[in-house]
């Protein structure tokens, strides 16, 4: 009996698809055709039943997961589980020392309603622009303005927390990109980029096993 549950669930297993993508800016997370608005479906084209796993806003670029294993999408998404997301930002000013402190010991953000204290977080300030691609449309360039750009790592991802947590310490995003989670990254992908990756790839890399 146990030999033919393994098979059944190998065989399960053949029909999942996993793959990461670069979603661009100005794309919606979803597969769904809204007026007026790009989405997943006009960069890519995958398997019927193969969905996001979680989402990145509109206005937000970078790496994405999609699949048809539920499983995954329980994994990944539920609370209990705490998973790494690593994102770069760049922000409108020069962000402090002491806004990096606060980032990293956890900032209260509106959520539904509520305040809510974000759970602590690394952060790393970036002396000079890390090599990303252009972005399309660009940033619009503000000659007296000056933009600077920061690395946070989360374990937690509330709806456009990144942007509140850096609004809330003074230094408004301008642009943000999702580069990882756990040990999956974007590495040299460029925006609509698409690779599929088996199943103990997605296991062992964002799990561990």
């Amino acid at each position: 009996m146990k030999s033919l549950a393994k098979r059944e669930a190998f065989l399960l297993a053949m029909h999942f698809k996993y793959y990461i993508i670069y979603k661009p800016y100005m794309v919606l997370s979803q597969f769904t055709a809204t007026p007026g608005k790009l989405c997943l479906k006009d960069f890519f084209t995958v398997e019927k039943n193969v969905y996001p796993v979680g989402r990145l806003d509109y206005d937000s670029e970078g790496l994405l997961l999609l699949s048809n294993d539920p499983s995954l999408n329980h994994r990944l998404l539920h609370p209990k589980f705490v998973h790494e997301r690593e994102y770069l930002a760049q922000c409108e000013g020069t962000i402090t020392e002491a806004a990096q402190h606060q980032l990293t010991a956890g900032v209260h953000i509106n959520i539904n309603g509520e305040k809510y204290l974000t759970r602590p977080c690394r952060s790393q300030l970036l002396k000079n622009a890390p090599q990303v691609p252009d972005r399309n449309p660009p940033i619009r360039f503000r000659k007296n303005v000056s933009t600077s750009w920061i690395k946070l790592v989360l374990t937690e991802g509330k709806n456009r927390q990144v942007r509140k947590m850096m609004a809330q310490t003074g230094f408004p995003v301008l642009r943000l990109i999702r580069t990882r989670i756990e040990n999956i990254s974007l590495q040299r992908m460029q925006p609509g980029d698409i690779h599929p990756l088996s199943r103990h790839t997605i296991i062992s890399q964002l799990f561990g096993k």
